[in-house]
């Protein structure tokens, strides 16, 4: 009997997209342009937050938003109206965005006078944090709501996200949420993850991580190339 061949088609198909993530962060830093992959599961405030963002930073960095959704546009009227560079993104019930769908959004929203695209991902703690997008940083939204459980149950997620967002911190009188329990597991699964609680409903809390992005954004325009070390 002859011996049956086996493909291991998902590393294959992760090590196709981290070559194009690669390339793709390097033509950003040439650009001089920082993308950032913001991530969360339905419902955690994330595009409520990304408005507090955007009014925070709109007069200092010119920035353009990217709304992933399965389907609709209601996201993307959303950023409309607060007078950013939108495009809406339709992933024809695929539940992420890789490196090759990341780029075609970039050059269908026309970056070329940007400092900040940020992509709004697909709402989803599990595919998401599967598949490097070409973004400089990775930034994640956990609601209150959700539970301080999210880091245990969810590993990768927190892993991957360079930023966690704490959002909805003026629902914790009311839900069993501990926030050190949550900041802890946080650290655990991720040292270097920085951590803001926040309240994107009232704005509790934005400034601080809007004055982080936007460092992040000035750094990356004003350090060296990258060295690109991509495997033909």
């Amino acid at each position: 009997m002859s011996k049956v061949r086996v493909l291991e088609v998902k590393q294959s198909v992760f090590a196709e997209n981290d070559r194009h993530a690669e390339a793709l962060r390097s033509e950003l830093k040439q650009k001089k342009l920082f993308l950032l992959n913001l991530m969360s599961s339905p419902g955690s405030g994330k595009t409520t937050t990304l408005s507090r963002t955007i009014e925070a930073l709109r007069d200092r960095l010119r920035i353009g938003v990217m709304e992933a959704d399965i389907d609709s546009d209601v996201d993307a009227q959303t950023m409309a109206a607060l007078g950013v560079k939108t495009i809406q993104l339709h992933t024809g019930g695929m539940c992420h965005l890789d490196a090759d769908m990341t780029a075609q959004g970039l050059e269908g929203l026309e970056t070329g006078d940007l400092d900040l695209a940020i992509l709004e991902n697909v709402g989803n703690l599990v595919c998401p944090a599967e598949f490097d997008t070409g973004a400089v940083k990775n930034a994640m939204i956990l609601s209150v709501p959700e539970g301080d459980d999210k880091p245990l149950k969810y590993p990768l997620m927190f892993q991957v996200s360079d930023v966690v967002l704490i959002n909805k911190i003026d629902l914790i009188p009311y839900v069993d949420f501990d926030m050190d329990a949550c900041q802890k597991r946080i650290l655990e699964r991720n040292p270097r993850a920085q951590i803001f609680p926040l309240c994107a409903r009232t704005g509790e809390g934005v400034g601080p991580w809007a004055a982080w992005l936007e460092e992040q954004v000035r750094s990356w325009q004003t350090s060296p190339a990258l060295v690109r070390n991509i495997e033909p």
